[in-house]
């Protein structure tokens, strides 16, 4: 039986590594629809707007309201891990390099843990975790300074990314509850609509840069808002929530630590992304104490210091 299981469990994390790889593409998709004038809110409403729309089609245009205690639970899920996440990281990609940025959001799982120790009582950490930690934050440092104490844009982005971090731990925390009940295919639904509609009044304030009559007849503007929407988006959340779902929220996590290797590669190949010295021991940092961090994090219960 337990060849049988890990058989199974084989091709689950093979599609948590494809959907990593993905996603560590995907700064780069991004970087090229900022270069082309849209804003961070343009580019996020617009990818879930053709996520939703995916879905809803798939769905058969069915609607069900879950209860006010579900559907605020739904709300932090659009907020936390669309709106909020996206459109911090989606600026930061304007101030600071795509690198950065990748390796910065790759603590995500650390804020997890974190989170996950405040609101439940089974996530505890240990002090090995918290040596982790201290490693990452000690990294993320260096690397938001890697130019020197002067605050300008590259700082700024950087806070950004660690900000958009942040906020899906609060995401991964409404998500493990709603797991209990719903589907796969009902949350991520529910995700996108939510999105969309707490970053509309973003939308509205926003002065648009572009002429999108002249810009959707550019085939780099809607390949990768397509590419965005339908795979990063609608197929990638869909996906890694199954994953999540058959191997766990922690062994799914691990495959963050790939992202920023993904994404750093190809920047350096695609535009030509070069840092120093300081910022690659930031690097090294970040990613080895968030693997330590969420290595060690879990003390099973009743068990001995």
């Amino acid at each position: 039986m337990g060849q049988v299981k890990n058989r199974g469990e084989f091709w689950y994390h093979v599609a948590a590594f494809a959907m990593i790889l993905v996603w560590g593409i995907s700064f780069l998709n991004t970087r090229v629809l900022l270069d082309a004038g849209l804003t961070p809110t343009e580019i996020f409403v617009a990818r879930f707007t053709i996520a939703y729309v995916s879905l809803l089609v798939v769905s058969r245009f069915k609607v069900r309201y879950t209860g006010w205690r579900d559907e605020l639970l739904f709300v932090v899920c659009g907020v936390a891990g669309g709106s909020a996440y996206f459109i911090a990281e989606n600026t930061a990609l304007e101030l600071t390099l795509i690198s950065d940025v990748a390796v910065l959001v790759s603590t995500a799982p650390l804020t997890t843990a974190l989170m996950g120790a405040i609101f439940y009582r089974d996530e505890r950490i240990t002090w090995l975790s918290c040596v982790g930690m201290i490693i990452a934050f000690v990294g993320s440092v260096m690397l938001a300074l890697k130019n020197g104490l002067v605050w300008g844009d590259s700082i700024t982005g950087d806070l950004l990314a660690l900000l958009a971090a942040f906020v899906w731990a609060f995401y991964s925390m409404a998500l493990k509850k709603l797991n209990r009940t719903y589907t796969t295919l009902f949350i991520t639904r529910k995700l996108f609509f939510y999105g969309i509609l707490s970053a509309l009044p973003l939308l509205a304030m926003e002065e648009s840069r572009v002429d999108w009559q002249v810009v959707v007849r550019q085939p780099e503007v809607w390949g990768n808002l397509l590419y965005l929407g339908l795979i990063c988006s609608m197929a990638a959340y869909f996906i890694w929530g199954i994953t999540v779902k058959r191997i766990g929220a922690v062994r799914a996590s691990n495959y963050f630590y790939l992202s920023p290797i993904i994404s750093m590669i190809a920047a350096a190949i695609w535009f030509g992304e070069r840092t120093n010295a300081i910022a690659y021991i930031g690097c090294v940092l970040i990613l080895s104490g968030v693997i330590m961090a969420e290595k060690f994090k879990r003390k099973p219960a009743g068990a001995s210091q």
